[in-house]
């Protein structure tokens, strides 16, 4: 089946451009916001007697592919390559911060160099100190990458913006859109290149519903290193690297779905899902009740860290709390986790609790020497509630140690693999909260999240 458009998915298209593509009037005052920063950066530095250092623009808003609403402007302050590491952290972060004097707040963010988020002018912008490479390949910190990637695509997505956001859109859509690990899904750039390779928003749809894990796009047919991710987008500046390297299997198969849903009925509820109505405690409860399955949350303060730290510890916490309650026989159903100013870890098992008693596997009783032992220890223990043979092997009835999930949480959490910031704030307290108790918690996107689950 290929997707054709119709008279009825031109209208589509154009009612949802209609929506996201930015005004005259805000496309004039982001670019006003954008030359003023640059101009009080550059000033900025020219008082300080740095004459390298330069300014750009980068990100959707230098290419034109931002979508009406999301105020976000990107400004990196490039030093010479020669730099050193300390100079431009030093420098890079005083410029910044004289600038972000005159912001409505900002806060002070940290990646492979310091840099600054803030609020200006209405505006969410970072200010970001990197250095001026030659070429993607000698960068030497991540973010050197990104004024290549600005560069590449202006000069192939011209004529193509439209289709950019209609892409984006749908992405925002349905939930897969956003490179960070709090999402896992598909980047800004991974979109636009999307785009320049499949020439539309249709033959992107299109392609998408018949992609496999291992997919490859090699727009300038120059990678050089073999990668096992499900989508393999190698990025035209850097022949190492996978654009798509963030995007999960599951989000890259969510997105094949929908693509395939869409094709079949194309409607606006893809680029604009109806609004949810929240469901009252009592009807999450009824909800939860219903799977017949019990459900446990561990609840802490979050850790002050930015979410691409924050989230793969989380995601290493999880793994190491279902080994721990599964090494003790509760059977993990599904995990999940959510953060907001508490940070929830959420579990369902297939049970909370479990008898007391549980078979403890001795050796075969031809094994003369170890069998005897076995036996000493426990055949006439009163602890022991039943000692017999089983297909020739001695097994005791002990006692289980944990017999409520809670119980073995409030105990034993501390001694799983958390990551370093996850670790220090579980030790600092935590608690571990059952069932009705979980629909009580009051964040209304905490609500979503468990009206959602497992789809997390």
């Amino acid at each position: 089946m290929i997707f054709m458009e119709t008279n009825e998915l031109k209208e589509l298209k154009n009612d949802v451009l209609k929506k996201i593509s930015p005004t005259h009037e805000e496309r004039a005052y982001l670019e006003e916001t954008a030359e003023l920063l640059r101009k009080k950066i550059e000033h900025i530095a020219h008082g300080m007697n740095l004459k390298d250092v330069s300014v750009t623009l980068v990100g959707s808003a230098a290419r034109n592919t931002w979508i009406s609403g999301t105020h976000d402007l990107d400004l990196f302050i490039m030093f010479p390559s020669e730099t050193s590491n300390e100079e431009l952290e030093k420098n890079g972060m005083e410029i910044a911060r004289k600038i972000a004097k005159e912001a409505e707040s900002f806060e002070e963010r940290y990646a492979e160099h310091p840099y600054i988020n803030m609020i200006y002018r209405g505006f969410d912008v970072d200010i970001v100190p990197c250095f001026r490479v030659k070429s993607a390949s000698c960068i030497r910190s991540a973010v050197d990458r990104t004024p290549f990637h600005n560069e590449f695509v202006k000069k192939n997505i011209y004529g193509l913006e439209s289709e950019v956001l209609l892409l984006k859109q749908f992405m925002k859509g349905i939930g897969v859109y956003g490179s960070e690990l709090r999402t896992q899904g598909f980047s800004g750039y991974l979109t636009e290149l999307l785009i320049i390779k499949y020439g539309s928003f249709e033959e992107v749809i299109n392609s998408a519903c018949e992609w496999q894990p291992g997919t490859y796009i090699d727009l300038k047919s120059h990678g050089t290193i073999q990668h096992t991710d499900p989508l393999v987008v190698i990025d035209p500046t850097d022949p190492k690297r996978n654009v798509a390297a963030a995007l999960s299997l599951d989000k890259f198969c969510f997105f094949i779905d929908a693509c395939r849903q869409f094709r079949v009925c194309p409607t606006m509820d893809f680029f604009f899902p109806k609004p949810v109505t929240l469901m009252s405690d009592t009807e999450l409860l009824q909800k939860m009740k219903s799977r017949g399955t019990a459900f446990i949350a561990i609840l802490f303060n979050t850790p002050d860290v930015v979410e691409d730290v924050l989230y793969p510890q989380l995601h290493k916490m999880e793994q190491a709390v279902v080994s721990l309650l599964e090494t003790h026989e509760f059977k993990v159903l599904n995990k999940g986790s959510w953060s907001g100013e508490k940070t929830i870890i959420l579990l369902e098992l297939m049970s909370a609790t479990l008898p007391q008693l549980r078979k403890h596997r001795g050796p075969p009783v031809w094994i003369y020497k170890h069998a005897d032992s076995f036996k000493a220890k426990y055949g006439t223990s009163k602890d022991v509630f039943a000692f017999y043979i089983e297909n020739g092997t001695y097994i005791a009835e002990v006692p289980r140690k944990y017999s409520e999930a809670s119980s073995l949480l409030k105990e034993k959490l501390n001694s799983c693999s958390m990551g370093k910031h996850v670790s220090c704030a579980v030790k600092k307290g935590f608690e571990v909260l059952k069932d009705g108790e979980i629909c009580s918690i009051s964040e209304r996107d905490f609500k979503l999240f468990l009206m959602n689950w497992p789809k997390v």
